[in-house]
């Protein structure tokens, strides 16, 4: 019998996801993350980590936290804590080491290499984490239109996301979505 605590579970967990967000890319780890606790734990359902995730970007501060959420969800302040930490320590030290290993070898191929390799994995983590979230609040094709449409809309103008979101809200005010 397996008595694994969910606590060091998330947090192992988290802080190898952790490794994968140098330089404040927490977010784009998000579908893993998702994928973990809702599917794989099973600690909460669909609905409860996109209601995290919609809070703490609701709220002033960094994007990292919904997983001071999903901490909490999963084992009240002691997981919030834990994770928290679990998600911000491995990535800060990595990063320590990579800017010093940097300003030592800025000419360096290998280091020029790893620099071009972050652009398109930040890319496919940043689709992952739009598809996640979209399957999980889009109710039917309209939802998904609206989405795909304001994501274009976003991609291709200078408006302001501001009066995207108010449009989606209002759509879903008036029963379009």
């Amino acid at each position: 019998m397996n008595h694994e605590s969910p606590v060091l579970a998330l947090c192992s967990h988290l802080a190898l996801l952790s490794l994968m967000a140098v330089g404040g890319g927490v977010i784009m780890v998000a579908p893993e993350v998702q994928h973990y606790v809702v599917n794989g734990r099973h600690w909460m359902l669909n609905e409860q980590f996109a209601a995290a995730y919609a809070i703490a970007q609701a709220t002033p501060g960094p994007n990292l936290l919904f997983i001071s959420l999903v901490g909490w969800l999963v084992a009240g302040w002691f997981g919030a804590v834990a994770a928290t930490v679990s998600i911000i320590l491995p990535s800060t030290l990595l990063t320590f080491a990579l800017i010093k290993l940097r300003s030592r070898q800025a000419g360096n191929t290998i280091v020029k290499a790893l620099q071009d390799a972050f652009a398109p994995i930040s890319i496919g983590l940043l689709g992952a984490t739009a598809l996640i979230f979209s399957r999980a609040s889009n109710v039917d094709w309209r939802a998904d239109l609206l989405t795909l449409a304001s994501a274009l809309i976003v991609l291709k103008t200078r408006l302001n996301p501001v009066l995207l979101i108010a449009a989606g809200a209002i759509a879903a005010v008036v029963h379009l979505i």
